[in-house]
């Protein structure tokens, strides 16, 4: 299986290399990258153009925000799975892609996805917040569960399907369209129990706060899907406390 790993940035100077590192360092043979930059000024486009010959596909130009810059890579993947990676993130291992093609492989399931550690800005071996995204349960989107989008492998036929992401989620484009594939399509899935990225705090992949206009967001996802939403989803916010609980250095 051929997989495509997309990373959407925008002046992410600072990260780049290591997320390109991280993916150009896997062990799997068989990976497109493609880079879809939104025109950035500072020395990102740079920093890519030194790893042009292990990287399949380059795509500078002005977007419409990053959900926007994840469909510019999706539509022109070419992989039979695709995974995204911002450029503040990095794979945890080297054997991360290996381990999604063998999991999606042997369970014979259309998606998988694992944990993620938010790691500190400058080191990247120190964790804040451990978010252990458990095995998958339909029921769990109703108390608010959540699986981390950037660990989340999905193959291109499912885009395909039941289309990508929805810009009329600004904040909320990447729980839409989890919600759309695994809740309301109920496409299969598979948990890896191990962690797949590392985010680092304070960047532009980085999840805010849980604001009002977050939840009203992450409402009206179910509104659009025609499904009814659950008044359990107010706990969201409380359940990433238990993020903070088991960390520590990797």
């Amino acid at each position: 299986m051929k997989v495509s790993v997309i990373t959407a940035v925008l002046n992410g100077a600072d990260t780049i290399q290591d997320c390109i590192k991280s993916v150009t360092e896997q062990i799997y043979p068989d990976i497109e990258y493609i880079i879809i930059d939104g025109g950035s000024t500072d020395e990102t486009f740079k920093i890519v153009k030194k790893y042009k010959d292990k990287i399949t596909r380059v795509t500078s130009e002005p977007d419409n925000g990053i959900y926007d810059a994840m469909n510019k890579g999706i539509k022109v993947a070419t992989g039979d799975i695709i995974g995204i990676l911002n450029s503040d993130d990095i794979y945890a291992d080297k054997f991360v892609i290996e381990d999604v093609v063998k999991t999606i492989s042997n369970s014979n399931v259309d998606s998988c996805y694992g944990d993620l550690v938010y790691v500190d800005r400058d080191n990247p071996k120190k964790v804040i917040r451990y978010w252990r995204a458990r095995n998958y349960n339909k029921e769990r989107f109703k108390r608010g569960w959540m699986l981390p989008h950037p660990t989340f492998f999905v193959k291109r036929e499912i885009y395909e399907r039941y289309g990508c992401l929805n810009l009329d989620f600004p904040l909320a484009a990447d729980y839409e369209l989890m919600l759309r594939f695994l809740y309301k399509y109920e496409v299969n899935t598979v948990y890896i129990p191990k962690v797949l990225v590392k985010m680092r705090t304070g960047g532009t992949s980085n999840p805010g706060s849980y604001t009002a206009k977050a939840v009203l967001e992450n409402r009206r996802a179910w509104k659009v899907n025609g499904l009814k939403y659950p008044v359990t989803l107010l706990l969201k916010p409380f359940s990433k406390i238990l993020q903070f609980v088991n960390k520590g250095d990797l």
